[in-house]
């Protein structure tokens, strides 16, 4: 039989991490022609990624621009989609997530009819400001798609509550704990601190906390640097200037704090094992952490991700100066607090994401 085209789009370093897995697998199908399309949605920390995983973008539209507005990323990634799709002619385009590659790849294919599948489909927090603009990402590409690949059952109960056909919706868990198991496998030797400190881990980036709600995480991380002498804080602090400023201009300089540029994936697993605890606004690192039997306390009012709360090893904090650091102090003071967090539990998947996608296309195509 020929073989079916499939184009694999990733824009951002998450997206990359979720589907190198899948990647790999759909590159030794014999009935499957896998190609890449990097948007670069975010340059620097994508190709650290495809560096790791020894992925190749056979298309790269390297559309990053400095301090580039959600719209003006909207209407070049649509227009460069669609020229891409009108050359590749693929039989099938995936995505991964949340982000503005997600959306607009999802348009582009129903603009062609070609048929979209979403990875890591179903997840909603139900309010479109939070996390925004990702919420809506989601929902959009979820009324577009072909193939709904949810992560878990509640992602499939949330798709199914929106009228999606049942049919559809394939639950194959997620793609990020086939990567995080076999980076994990081979990063020992990475590890970015080399104290005697607990360590605690730091990803705060989220747009719908810049402003005060921001302003309050950093004081909350000086504070409690401040009052652990036995603690050494690690942020990777991303490139965005609305991070990137305040987070130096508060916290630049403190002696137990280190503040670095964003690690690539295979230093950044070896921090999350070396971590204590972990205090994130991140989406990801509340799939990953816990897998690594690592608490994590999510500055975020609402989570997609309900699943690690409900097994108590994810903790919603907000971004509540008082509610961040006497959450921190209690795991850090409380030996059986912190042990009834670091249980390793994953709600999220077995390792074995990818080829459960894979199995799903090879059954429509006959193959």
């Amino acid at each position: 039989m020929n073989k079916r085209k499939i184009l694999v789009t990733v824009g951002t370093r998450p997206e990359a991490v979720k589907m190198a897995p899948l990647i790999g697998r759909l590159q030794k199908e014999d009935w499957a022609e896998c190609r890449v399309l990097a948007t670069a949605q975010h340059r620097g920390m994508l190709d650290q990624v495809l560096d790791l995983f020894k992925i190749h973008a056979d298309v790269d539209l390297d559309i990053m621009q400095p301090n580039q507005s959600l719209p003006e990323l909207t209407s070049r990634l649509i227009t460069r989609l669609d020229q891409v799709l009108d050359v590749e002619k693929p039989d099938v385009v995936l995505a991964q997530g949340d982000t503005t590659t997600v959306l607009t790849a999802a348009l582009a294919c129903f603009y062609r009819r070609i048929p979209f599948g979403h990875v890591e489909a179903g997840l909603r927090t139900g309010d479109l400001d939070n996390p925004f603009p990702e919420e809506m990402n989601r929902v959009v590409a979820s009324r577009l798609a072909r193939w709904h690949f949810a992560p878990t059952q509640s992602s499939r109960q949330n798709l199914l509550r929106e009228g999606v056909n049942d049919a559809s919706i394939f639950v194959t868990g997620n793609t990020v704990i086939d990567a995080l198991l076999d980076v994990a496998g081979r990063c020992d030797g990475e590890a970015p601190y080399q104290g005697e400190r607990r360590l605690i881990l730091v990803t705060s980036h989220r747009r719908e906390n810049f402003g005060e709600g921001f302003r309050n995480i950093l004081r909350a991380i000086k504070a409690v640097a401040d009052a652990n002498e036995d603690t050494h804080i690690l942020y990777p602090v991303h490139p965005n200037p609305n991070v990137r400023d305040p987070a130096h201009e508060h916290l630049g300089g403190h002696p137990r704090i280190t503040l670095c540029e964003p690690l690539s994936y295979l230093p950044f697993v070896a921090a999350m094992k070396q971590a204590y605890l972990i205090l994130t606004d991140s989406g990801g690192v509340q799939e990953e952490a816990p897998a690594l039997g690592k608490p994590v306390l999510v500055m975020r009012r609402e989570t997609e991700r309900p699943e690690a709360v409900e097994h108590e090893v994810v903790k919603l904090v907000g971004t509540d100066f008082d509610e961040i650091v006497s959450s921190v102090q209690r795991l850090l003071d409380d030996p059986a607090e912190y042990q009834r967090m670091a249980r390793g539990v994953s709600p999220y998947g077995d390792g074995l994401a990818s080829g459960r996608i894979v199995d799903v296309l090879k059954r429509h195509f006959g193959a």
